[in-house]
């Protein structure tokens, strides 16, 4: 069954745009220009995700979300809004909103928030599964240190991007282990609700609470023996954090509502793309833990920074959903991998497959042309900037120039610029007074 989408906006056009790129990449969505519409359809109809302007005719997205939290109703809701505010945005995120993003909303980052917000909160591998070797310096450099840790029982902590392919590397470090033959399983911390943290963790027993009327098993002992991949560990809240280092710390745990100790047999790899560091100065996430979870690091390097890679996993992405989708093709066409090798890939590997996938379904003919992708941004004076200059902020010595590239490309539109580099505007602001630029 299709997952079902609402889009509040007032903007008509736009509205169908989006609903367009949900309905391309296969989910169902419905459209409403005010919030009693909304509320009308909320009440009929089951959505499993909510995107809402803040502005609208009669109402507005906050106040949406507000009547949504007291009809007790939890369901993901995005805000998008061409004003930013910061007292909005604190608002919005106390009342649970999982994301805030400023106009134009682009169709990859949207469509790679969908994916996050309904990745299962848990998935088991017992059979290892089939990855495609990648052939680039960085990539390769990568597999070596995959090879140097993965007999060892050291806590693995994986680096990078969203879509870069953190967990295929955690897949790797597994099948590398002693461990290789049990179960690998991975958890998205980000959707774990701390209501119910400890027992999805941990195990409860019949009684523990309200509505436990069977003994059910955690992650923990569905990984026993095996690796336990902890993905979007930033994004864990400070009460499961705490609940974890315990763990970690005494290699024991209790389910709720018994009295029995269990040994916390599982091999620990956790990801993020987050800065911990400054997280731990914010106050955001246990330094403790981030030792504990940090005996070994891995940087898993985005598709930009591997050009190498892009047209052989291309090639292998065209024929698995050639395969899958029943499509005959026989590769691209000289256009479209030209296109492909400059093209920057914000949405990393993850964003190449959407693509590859959605032409080999679309196509009409053998050969891909791989419509869509705009490798320049075109500006009033006709000065073109290639998209490969303008990455999201790494390190010190690339912002300053990734700023003013991408200033420049917005013609000095500093939320687009934020957008573009992937950061909130109020960040923007303060790096620009950092680096002197007004």
């Amino acid at each position: 069954m299709k997952r079902r989408i609402l889009i509040v906006e007032d903007n008509v056009g736009l509205s169908q745009m989006q609903k367009d790129w949900f309905a391309q990449a296969g989910y169902d969505a419905v459209t409403a220009i005010s919030e009693p519409i909304a509320r009308s359809l909320i009440r009929k109809t089951t959505f499993d995700m909510i995107l809402s302007d803040v502005r609208l005719p009669e109402g507005n997205g906050i106040s949406l979300l507000e009547w949504i939290r007291r009809e007790k109703k939890d369901i993901p809701f995005i805000i998008t809004t061409e004003y930013v505010s910061v007292p909005d945005v604190v608002r919005t995120i106390k009342l649970g909103a999982i994301d805030y993003l400023p106009k134009p909303v682009h169709r990859e980052h949207l469509l790679e928030l969908a994916e996050d917000v309904f990745k299962p909160m848990v998935t088991v591998r017992k059979k290892e599964k089939v990855m495609f070797h990648r052939t680039s310096p960085l990539i390769l450099q990568v597999q070596k240190n995959v090879r140097l840790v993965a007999s060892s029982e050291m806590a693995v902590m994986i680096l990078g991007a969203n879509g870069t392919g953190k967990e295929s590397v955690a897949q790797s470090i597994h099948q590398g282990s002693e461990r290789w033959n049990k179960p690998f399983v991975a958890v998205n911390c980000g959707a774990l609700p701390r209501e119910l943290a400890a027992s999805l963790l941990f195990g409860h027993e019949k009684g523990a609470f309200t509505g436990a009327d069977t003994a059910k098993a955690g992650y923990f002992d569905m990984a026993k023996g095996g690796t336990l991949f902890l993905d979007e560990i930033g994004t864990m809240s400070y009460e499961i954090q705490t609940m974890l280092l315990r763990v970690l710390q005494e290699s024991t745990y209790t389910p709720i509502g018994s009295s029995k100790e269990r040994v916390a047999d599982v091999r620990i790899v956790s990801a993020t793309n987050e800065d911990l560091l400054q997280a731990i100065k914010e106050g955001r996430f246990r330094e403790d833990l981030y030792h504990r979870l940090n005996e070994f690091e891995i940087q898993q390097p985005s598709l930009a920074e591997c050009p190498e890679d892009i047209l052989p996993l291309a090639e292998f992405f065209r024929e698995r959903y050639s395969r899958e989708l029943k499509r005959e093709t026989s590769g691209f066409s000289d256009d479209a991998r030209r296109r492909m090798l400059a093209y920057p890939w914000p949405g990393n590997v993850r964003e190449l497959q959407n693509r590859v996938k959605r032409s080999v379904l679309v196509s009409e003919s053998p050969l891909l042309e791989m419509e869509g992708l705009n490798t320049e941004i075109h500006q009033h004076n006709n000065e073109t900037i290639p998209l490969t200059a303008i990455r999201p902020l790494k390190d010190e010595t690339q912002e300053k120039m990734n700023i003013i590239n991408a200033l420049k490309a917005c013609n000095g539109h500093r939320e687009q610029a934020a957008a573009m580099l992937k950061i909130n505007p109020a960040t923007l602001y303060r790096k620009m007074k950092k680096y002197g630029l007004k």
